[in-house]
């Protein structure tokens, strides 16, 4: 997992409320067997419509999605976190998001990030009327920050020390690799393994 501290972006503007994740990613792209490529699947029914905000070429490499409230509803697939990432938002902005959604996005490197709807709003109105304005989100600060606005979020002292280390849960396990060898060297060898 990359480290994240930073982001400064263009935003796309999603205004669509309680999005579930079979909505950000149909059952039907649950059968592969990889964690990456999912990007063809992201929001696959309302890509259908030309007039879908996806498919506006003025938004092309935005990395931040601003979404309206309770994103990432439903069922706890993690492809929903793969899809978006994989087509290349590194950060979601919405005023609430589905708890699941949020755990599984804090541990695959999508920073999700809760704001009230009047900053959602401004977003979603600056992005309309200027596409390429970029946005800055700190997570060492805690801040979005856009001009002169500056919006700060919540987020747990845990999953920001996490995300800017880059340390997924092999990561977190990995950083105690000499205490496992060292048990597993003296443990032994009549007990069971795992290979």
């Amino acid at each position: 997992m990359d480290k994240f501290t930073s982001l400064t972006g263009t935003v796309l503007p999603l205004r669509r409320s309680d999005v579930d994740t079979d909505q950000i990613i149909p059952a039907v792209y649950l059968k592969r067997v990889t964690r990456t490529g999912f990007e063809d699947g992201l929001f696959r029914a309302w890509r259908d419509d030309q007039s879908f905000v996806l498919n506006n070429p003025a938004y092309t490499g935005a990395t931040i999605l601003v979404a309206g409230p309770n994103f990432g509803t439903g069922s706890s697939r993690q492809h929903a976190v793969w899809a978006l990432r994989d087509w290349g938002f590194k950060v979601v902005i919405a005023p609430r998001f589905g708890d699941i959604f949020r755990g599984n996005a804090l541990k695959e490197g999508l920073l999700p990030v809760q704001l009230e709807l009047k900053a959602v709003e401004a977003l979603w109105e600056m992005a309309e009327s200027e596409p390429q304005k970029r946005i800055t989100v700190d997570l060492g600060a805690r801040e979005v920050r856009v001009d002169d606005a500056v919006w700060t979020f919540p987020i747990d002292d845990f999953s920001r020390w996490r995300l800017m280390e880059g340390l997924d849960d092999i990561g977190l396990t990995l950083r105690h690799e000499d205490t496992i060898t060292s048990y597993e060297q003296t443990r032994p060898g009549f007990k069971p393994v795992t290979v």
